[in-house]
């Protein structure tokens, strides 16, 4: 008898191990009518083991998701893929100013994790131009972005985490000040960068131990018509580093290509550069002194991955 319910119980214990692997599934479907395994994409986080080593993608359905999203640090090796970016669109409004909120709680999608992929997505923080306001705000190491619209106004997206990687590839930004800023290493390869007003597109955060933090190559620098005066970033740390290789620069990009955030000690130490820039703003005669013109030598480290992104574990984004 007693052998018979050890053996049952051995079963029942078998079963119950099926069936809670069967819970966790390697493709997630979000749609909103219903159709998919959630309705929103906050709620498919769910459905995704903590510390996993398989790959998961989660498929997200056209439609407008009006959703504020944290990306915990126990997920990763998950991709989230969307139909097209103009019709697969994340969006939330908070800005700084509400409730004195400040920025970086004013984002519409926060990446903790590691080792995850976005794919054919808009991340959007529509909030009336009040203050700050994030779209995007990264934490985690090894994130990829691929065919992905980010839309904002002033702090679009925020890389922030010392030390993480980032690779956008074939991506939108657009904002007004500041638009890009924050500590990380972050590539942006064939994308375009839309300028609304005039003020800065970039605003890096560098630490000083840190070889590379933005690098821009073969992108478009583009602006609403009422953006004739624009610069290509402004330190927000005394040791920001950002290079352009290979830009095309429309006019309104201002002769002198970089700010010091009014503060003349910032000369001695941001790590400004370009190399191969063309176009109407592309001119190398009015740059301010004090940022480089990159040689061929240093232009080619800066677009070989493997070493933009050597200061930890080795990691190659793939690309197209």
């Amino acid at each position: 008898m007693k052998l018979r319910l050890i053996s049952f119980l051995i079963m029942l214990g078998a079963v119950i191990s099926m069936a809670a692997a069967d819970q966790w599934k390697r493709d997630i479907y979000v749609a909103q009518d219903g159709s998919g395994d959630y309705r929103t994409i906050t709620e498919s986080l769910e459905g995704i083991r903590a510390f996993m080593e398989y790959d998961v993608t989660v498929h997200i359905a056209p439609g407008v998701y009006k959703e504020k999203i944290v990306i915990p640090s126990w997920l990763t090796n998950v991709k989230f893929v969307g139909e097209d970016p103009e019709t697969t669109i994340i969006t939330y409004d908070h800005h700084a100013n509400i409730d004195k909120m400040g920025t970086f709680r004013t984002y519409t999608v926060r990446v903790d994790g590691s080792d995850i992929e976005f794919e054919n997505l808009t991340i959007e923080n529509n909030a009336p131009r009040l203050g700050q306001a994030v779209a995007l705000h990264t934490e985690g190491d090894k994130l990829t972005f691929r065919n992905c619209r980010f839309l904002g106004n002033q702090d679009t997206i925020f890389t922030g985490g010392k030390y993480t990687r980032l690779f956008f590839d074939n991506c939108y930004v657009d904002g007004t000040t500041d638009f890009i800023f924050g500590p990380a290493t972050a590539y942006f390869k064939d994308c375009e960068i839309h300028s609304k007003i005039n003020s800065y597109i970039t605003a890096a955060s560098t630490p000083e131990d840190v070889e590379v933090g933005y690098v821009f190559d073969n992108c478009r620098l583009t602006a609403e018509p009422e953006a004739t005066q624009v610069y290509l970033g402004r330190p927000w740390r005394p040791y920001g580093h950002t290079a352009f290789i290979n830009c095309e620069m429309g006019d309104h990009i201002r002769p002198e290509g970089w700010h010091n955030w009014s503060k003349p000690e910032n000369e001695q130490t941001a790590r400004y550069g370009e190399f191969g820039s063309k176009g109407p703003g592309a001119e190398k005669a009015a740059r301010v002194g004090w940022a480089k013109q990159l040689s061929a030598d240093d232009a080619a480290r800066l677009t070989d991955l493997n070493q933009v992104y050597s200061q930890k574990s080795v990691w190659t984004p793939k690309t197209k």
